[in-house]
Formats: C-alpha cells, structure tokens, sequence
C-alpha cells in the first residue's frame, strides 16, 4: 500500500466513525440539554436524572439504527479484507 491509500483509508475510517457515533451521540447531547433546562426551570439539581432517560434514548436509536450501522461496518470490513488480499 501506498502512503496515499493508507491516508485514503484513515480519511474513510474517520468518516464512518463519525457517521455512526454521530446521530447517537448528538440526539443523547439534546436530550441532556433538553433535561438541564428542565433542571433549571423547576430547581431540581439532581445529577442522576438524565441519565435514564439518555440511556432509553439511546437504546430507541440503536434499536432502529443498528442494522444499517451494522451492514455499514460488515461492507466496510468486507473492503478492508479485499484490500489486504489483492
């Protein structure tokens, strides 16, 4: 492999890690936010409270994402191994 296939492939893994992580990790950013002003707006500084909610928030998205994030990682790794074999 050349340099430029290598940096080729870091640029597509770095893309593909933000285009997993990102929807989960900025919808479990509103919802946080979302909690905080709430927080805010009836004085109830409790730390534990948006952590359930986060966590079923979470488990929503992966439960209607995770087979595309799955098929995306599978075609990804599928391309990696052809690459190390051609």
């Amino acid at each position: 492999m050349t340099n430029g296939e290598v940096l080729d492939l870091m640029y597509e893994v770095f893309v593909l890690a933000v285009q997993l992580g990102g929807p989960v990790l900025f919808i479990s950013m509103l919802v946080g936010v979302l909690i905080s002003i709430i927080q805010a707006a009836t004085q109830i500084h409790e730390q534990t409270i948006t952590f359930v909610p986060k966590l079923l928030v979470i488990g929503i998205i992966l439960v209607f994402t995770g087979g595309n994030m799955l098929e995306t990682l599978q075609d990804f790794t599928v391309r990696i191994f052809q690459m190390i074999q051609g």
